[in-house]
């Protein structure tokens, strides 16, 4: 199965809960993923949270055109216990 996100969501610093296309859910932290010309700017908290899912991509995007891969995000969020 080719994974999308479906839904997300800002929760506090640099943590998103996602949604994916298989039913999974769960959140992510993204704080150490911030460097770099285009992930850097995101450091700046408001930037940070102006993210959406793209509908083409479906996957989260920002407005500077940063963007995560689906299978990164799933492989790498925590699921509530």
């Amino acid at each position: 199965m080719i994974l999308h996100v479906t839904e997300a969501r800002y929760l506090h610093d640099y943590v998103i809960w996602l949604r994916f296309n298989n039913g999974a859910g769960g959140e992510i932290d993204l704080a150490d993923e911030l460097e770099g010309e285009v992930f850097g700017p995101l450091k700046d908290l408001e930037k940070f949270k102006s993210f959406e899912v793209h509908s083409d991509l479906q996957t989260i995007v920002w407005e500077n055109g940063a963007d995560l891969a689906p299978e990164f995000l799933y492989e790498n969020m925590k699921v509530p216990a």
